[in-house]
């Protein structure tokens, strides 16, 4: 089977009624996420056992659901039964939600001795040696707390935001604008008697670097950044 295909089940009327489903999607709809179940399903079939492709007739569906419809049914199978994932599923399900945690810290969390974003890879290493468990099914945003709380016992890390000047010259300054609020949110601007464009933009403290390299590249060097606060 699919690494990212998984089987969701019900017992029902003493028989077993299987589906397939995406498994990281099918447990973010049955935790209520809003989450179209179309997106959730893998086909449109219900399955006594599904390893095996043995279907369930519609008579047999409508006697034990009252319905034949697949997308009723594949709602109460997921909500009220349960996602069965292999252990290699599972594995890889935990590596890609420690990535995207990684990838979340090294964007929005820096070491409060030097103001600076740690590389991704200290993180890691920092996660590493915290045994920091990781939930596969919970967004990175719900377990961000519960992950500081065990690097900082191994790392000095926590949240932070910066705010960076920055001065365009006219001649870039609309290319320019578009680019730097995409990458954060622009707390002031003005411009000056010649013409330039002077901002101030919050972003996330590890995009700072990236901020001030963004605005070299876009004014060819012509174009001044520098760090105003970060906390």
């Amino acid at each position: 089977m699919s690494k990212r295909v998984a089987i969701a089940r019900i017992e029902k009327g003493g028989k077993r009624f299987e589906i397939l489903v995406d498994p990281e999607k099918a447990w973010a709809y049955k935790s209520g996420a809003k989450i179209d179940i179309r997106e959730v399903v893998e086909g449109e079939f219900v399955y006594f056992n599904a390893r095996q492709g043995l279907k369930a007739s519609e008579t047999e569906l409508k006697k034990i659901f009252r319905t034949d419809d697949f997308y009723k049914i594949a709602d109460e199978i997921i909500r009220r039964g349960e996602v069965q994932l292999t252990e290699q599923q599972r594995r890889e399900m935990i590596e890609a939600k420690r990535k995207q945690i990684i990838e979340f810290l090294s964007r929005n969390a820096i070491d409060p001795r030097t103001n600076l974003p740690h590389p991704p890879k200290r993180i890691e290493l920092a996660l590493q040696q915290a045994r920091v468990p990781i939930d596969p099914f919970k967004p990175v945003e719900e377990q961000v707390s519960v992950v500081l709380k065990a690097l900082v016992r191994v790392l000095p890390i926590k949240l932070a935001t910066a705010r960076i000047g920055v001065k365009i010259p006219p001649e870039y300054s609309g290319k320019a604008y578009g680019r730097l609020a995409k990458m954060g949110r622009i707390v002031r601007q003005a411009y000056t008697t010649d013409g330039s464009l002077i901002m101030e933009i919050e972003v996330p403290a590890g995009l700072q670097e990236s901020v001030i390299q963004q605005v070299l590249r876009l004014t060819k060097g012509k174009g001044e950044a520098k760090i105003l606060s970060v906390k």
